[in-house]
């Protein structure tokens, strides 16, 4: 799945962009939405004896900003202050963030604050021939096979518009096998028919897949029962819904395939 390479047209209707690849998202869905229901310290629960670097996988960065108020936020790092060497958090986190669109990439790489801590990478998730090489390839600098954290922040629509439901099941297995925490923010049903909607205002064809998906409704519902049932994860927590009306859904592996899993924690 190859994204629109030219900014500027991408720039001029939000429905021009199918992949979600959204060239000013951070303006109208900002990081703080996010951040102010993630409790500080969580990595600290999650991983109360990794003594080790924690390794973080964001899909679907988009040009970064999240990406990087993500990572102060669970560093404990504030704007300006603070660095990645001494978190007040206590821990050692590495993100390596992806996206479809080699744009918005170029532009995260240029603008990250943290470049040692931050990786920015122009990648097809649902493209197996690249992406496993690739993740196998950042891993294996660390000596790991696993992810700790993966983020999946608004992306689960646009995988599933685009590859359909079997996709989708695809898409939440790759991703469930790579760590150990997952913290996903699906979109809710609305949001498919407003994209399909945008892409036939534009006069473009409708998403191949739109009409024909049998998982809908309760979006956030279907996805928990997707990774609990077919992905050997389980819901930890639900940290609240943003002001866009989007759950924000923390899961924790139980497979064995994962180094130095922790036992369960309590969550509020």
């Amino acid at each position: 799945m190859a994204a629109p390479t030219n900014e500027e047209d991408a720039a001029l209707e939000p429905g021009a962009a199918p992949y979600g690849n959204f060239p000013n998202y951070s303006r109208f869905h900002p990081p703080e939405g996010r951040l102010r229901l993630l409790p500080g310290g969580l990595l600290r629960r999650l991983f109360p004896s990794d003594a080790r670097p924690l390794l973080g996988l964001d899909v679907g960065c988009n040009s970064g900003e999240l990406s990087v108020a993500l990572y102060r936020h669970l560093l404990g790092l504030q704007e300006g202050k603070g660095s990645p060497e001494q978190p007040a958090d206590g821990k050692d986190l590495h993100l390596l963030c992806c996206d479809i669109d080699p744009v918005l990439i170029e532009r995260a790489q240029k603008s990250s604050p943290f470049p040692n801590s931050i990786s920015f990478a122009n990648l097809d998730i649902m493209d197996s021939s690249s992406r496993e090489p690739f993740l196998s390839s950042y891993l294996s600098r660390f000596g790991r096979s696993t992810f700790d954290i993966s983020f999946c922040m608004s992306v689960t629509m646009w995988i599933h518009l685009n590859h359909g439901d079997r996709g989708l099941v695809e898409f939440l297995a790759f991703l469930s096998s790579l760590c150990r925490y997952l913290l996903i923010e699906p979109q809710p049903w609305k949001c498919y028919r407003a994209a399909a909607r945008r892409l036939r205002k534009l006069g473009r064809n409708d998403f191949d897949h739109f009409r024909s998906l049998a998982i809908n409704g309760d979006m956030a519902e279907r996805i928990t029962q997707i990774l609990t049932r077919d992905c050997a994860m389980e819901l930890v927590c639900c940290f609240g819904t943003t002001s866009w009306d989007r759950s924000l859904l923390l899961f924790k592996s139980n497979g064995s395939n994962h180094e130095g899993r922790e036992p369960s924690e309590q969550q509020q």
